[in-house]
């Protein structure tokens, strides 16, 4: 099911709908990382093309998390 999620970055509100999948990994990815969700968020966002929503560069960001190899001990 596709959700609608509210985060604020940079000090303004936004939304962006994601499936529940991608919105559970995108969480467990900010937990690896050791870092809040929206701070998370707001990186992915920094990074996307001018041209990509935030949605779809979510997504994208944990595609190409998951298809990524592990990393080895002392990389993270």
């Amino acid at each position: 099911m596709i959700r609608k999620h509210s985060a604020t970055l940079h000090g303004h509100r936004t939304s962006f709908s994601l499936e529940d999948a991608f919105w559970q990994e995108l969480k467990a990815i900010a937990e690896m990382r050791a870092m809040p969700l929206a701070q998370l968020i707001a990186e992915i966002d920094d990074q996307r093309t001018p041209d990509s929503n935030l949605s779809s560069a979510l997504r994208v960001y944990v595609l190409e998390w998951l298809k990524s190899p592990p990393a080895s001990p002392g990389e993270a």
